[in-house]
């Protein structure tokens, strides 16, 4: 399903330009003349993002912007004539994710709204657990379970298995792992982070010995299973 944009822009022609070109580009675009019908659409369309001129006929965007941060988390786009520096910064300060002054190019308002929705979907993906088989990673929460059941690892040992869950089925060299991991507490010197695989294992494997999830591949590194159960 195409994803959903609600154009907020007063200007006919220009909104009638944005509609179609953002429409060619795969979007579904509804278009407000004023801050009012913005507010009155919001309310009842399952919008993806907005797209917000700040000088409207009937109210400031900015307001605009207050009103949907005080009632949603939808991802905003400000378009901006005014030259003032103040007015973009208040709007990121109340929670608009972009702005871009006009006269601008098409393009690069649809590669800034690219751009906003994929953040707006990684961070939806990232609240998401990992389930594989019996095995469930909830990143949100930090916790592992198996079964149901809560298995204890350390902080740099969850972020290691993240990273190879999260990367499943290809297979990552100890220095991709530590590169990966470069926000983590530095405990993957030399071949620590063997030590720190063999602590997953014992965590999530019916036999530790014999890993059916995380595998060795000698002289390439690991790799995190998909297919078991």
């Amino acid at each position: 399903m195409p994803e959903r944009i609600l154009l907020v822009e007063d200007d006919a022609r220009l909104a009638e330009m944005l509609n179609e070109y953002l429409g060619e580009a795969g979007y579904r675009v509804h278009v407000a003349g004023s801050g009012h019908s913005a507010i009155e659409q919001l309310g009842r369309l399952d919008c993806d993002a907005v797209v917000l001129d700040l000088m409207l006929p009937d109210m400031d965007g900015l307001d605009v912007c207050r009103h949907l941060r005080q009632n949603s988390d939808i991802p905003v786009l400000m378009l901006t004539a005014r030259g003032d520096a103040t007015d973009r910064i208040v709007g990121l300060e109340l929670g608009a994710d972009d702005y871009l002054p006009k006269p601008f190019q098409p393009r690069e308002l649809l590669a800034r709204l690219r751009a906003i929705l994929r953040r707006r979907g990684g961070a939806a993906a990232a609240d998401k657990p990992l389930r594989f088989g019996r095995l469930e990673i909830d990143r949100a929460a930090h916790t592992l379970r198996v079964d149901g059941e809560v298995r204890a690892l350390t902080g740099y040992q969850f972020a290691l298995l993240v990273a190879l869950a999260e990367n499943a089925g290809r297979v990552l060299s100890r220095e991709t792992l530590m590169d990966k991991l470069k926000g983590e507490a530095l405990e993957a010197f030399d071949r620590s982070i063997d030590v720190h695989i063999s602590r997953i294992r014992a965590a999530i494997e019916d036999d530790a010995k014999h890993p059916r999830r995380v595998i060795t591949l000698r002289g390439s590194g690991y790799v995190f299973a998909k297919a078991q159960d």
